[in-house]
């Protein structure tokens, strides 16, 4: 029988072989699928730092499990010392490299025997033995880069998920100069105006304007529901008044119950968790529970078990800022006023609950207003996954800093937050705001602005 012309033409080999590195399997376990038609190494050395991470309740041991089941499946009855497609037609094929050294060794001239420098030797090898073909090490550890680039390797991060201008990152809010006085009095007299009596284009669902004319000024958002420009108005949430633009339009669009996930960026001092708690705390009987959680990121890369104490007592002081802004909610009350009772019963009930955010995993967030504080320190696939398992009446709030991150494998660009605000701004159920004026303090605002 004569061959089809499909079985005929050879697939075009390879161009590059990417060299994938721990951190970026922690990053997502999924990213082995992300090189196209590319190969993928797979060092040994990987493998056994995987082995040391599987255990446990973090993401990363998450990621850990979630690769090796993944390899187990794709590898089926073969052996992986030899390459074999990655999965689906459209995919490069993948190995598993053992810990051969060329004629370059890392290990010898860098002075010492260890993971990262095994690594090193794998992409070493593969470029002496492939010479046709870039081979480049793919990392999320800068470090590692730096040293593959000293020993003549290429070496990138990894990108997907990476926003490319972090500079013009959606901000959720737009100032408009030089408004006709009779459109300002409008909205104050009727609630509303028209995007065309703006004079300006269709923005984003849920984008706020400060409208401002000679004499005076408004503030509102586009309404995609009624596709028209609305009035915000100024008030005190929870006995919290907001102190800026920014704020008023922060605590409407948590307020709002129409929008379902909003995410609060800025500095320290703006008012981020403090605007999110004041706002969930003030719609707890639209929702069976409030959950607050935050990563934990212990400092100097110290695991919590150097910590004293049982495990609450280890985690206390990742929580103790929610804590805070929990409290001074509670101060706004008076200790025998029925509110300031109320807060007390809540916690006793487990009505609002403050957990660190690995403690999530697997619980049912349906019916529930969910604030993940510090969420510059997720990766996009731990954003996903968070949102991914909201069920019905769910409301999810993100605050966090892009440019303060405690995680040594991301940056402003690659967490988890700006990969929100930049991909999914343009849907209904959807609101941002970048806070930027901050009002902690006047010290608070001189270490932000000059130190």
């Amino acid at each position: 029988m004569a061959k089809t012309i499909s079985e005929k033409i050879t697939p075009k080999k390879a161009q590059k072989i990417f060299v994938l590195d721990t951190s970026v399997i922690l990053y997502n376990h999924n990213s082995i699928n992300s090189f196209e038609e590319n190969d993928v190494a797979i060092p040994i050395t990987v493998l056994e730092e995987l082995d040391h991470f599987k255990k446990g309740n973090d993401t990363k041991n998450f990621e850990a499990r979630e690769f090796i089941r993944f390899m187990d499946k794709i590898s089926g009855k073969f052996t992986m010392t030899s390459w074999r497609r990655i999965n689906g037609a459209d995919k490069g094929r993948f190995r598993v490299v053992m810990n051969e050294v060329g004629k370059k060794d890392a290990t010898q001239i860098l002075g010492e025997d260890k993971a990262d420098h095994r690594i090193l030797n794998v992409a070493l090898k593969l470029k002496e033995d492939h010479t046709d073909k870039k081979v480049i090490l793919v990392s999320k550890d800068i470090n590692l880069r730096l040293k593959a680039k000293s020993l003549n390797i290429l070496a990138e991060d990894f990108e997907t998920g990476k926003i490319k201008n972090i500079d013009s990152l959606y901000t959720g809010k737009e100032l408009i100069r030089d408004i006709n006085p009779e459109m300002i009095d409008k909205l104050y007299q009727q609630g509303f105006c028209s995007v065309e009596e703006l004079g300006i284009e269709t923005p984003y669902p849920n984008h706020y304007l400060i409208l401002k004319g000679e004499r005076a000024s408004a503030l509102g958002y586009y309404n995609p529901i009624t596709q028209r420009v609305e009035r915000v108005e100024k008030r005190a949430i929870s006995r919290i008044m907001p102190r800026n633009a920014e704020q008023v339009f922060a605590l409407h669009a948590i307020m709002d119950p129409e929008v379902k996930l909003v995410t609060l960026q800025g500095v320290a001092g703006t008012g981020k968790t403090l605007l999110a708690l004041a706002g969930a705390w003030d719609q707890r009987r639209n929702f069976k529970q409030i959950f607050l959680a935050r990563p934990i990121v212990p400092l100097s890369n110290k695991d919590i078990g150097f910590l004293p104490g049982d495990i609450q007592s280890k985690i206390n002081p990742y929580m103790e800022p929610l804590w805070d802004n929990l409290k001074f909610i509670q101060n706004q009350y008076g200790e025998q006023d029925k509110e300031y009772k109320r807060i007390n019963d809540a916690i006793e009930n487990e009505k609002l609950t403050i957990t660190p955010l690995a403690y999530i995993r697997g619980r049912s967030i349906s019916n529930v207003i969910f604030i993940v504080d510090e969420a510059q320190n997720l990766t996009p696939h731990e954003v996903k996954t968070i949102i991914t398992r909201a069920g019905e009446n769910t409301k999810i709030i993100f605050t966090g800093d892009i440019y303060q991150i405690d995680t040594p494998y991301l940056d402003s660009q690659s967490n988890g937050l700006s990969y929100l605000i930049d991909k999914i701004k343009h849907h209904e159920i959807y609101a941002h705001i970048r806070l930027e004026k901050g009002e902690r303090s006047e010290l608070a605002n001189l270490a932000n602005e000059l130190l």
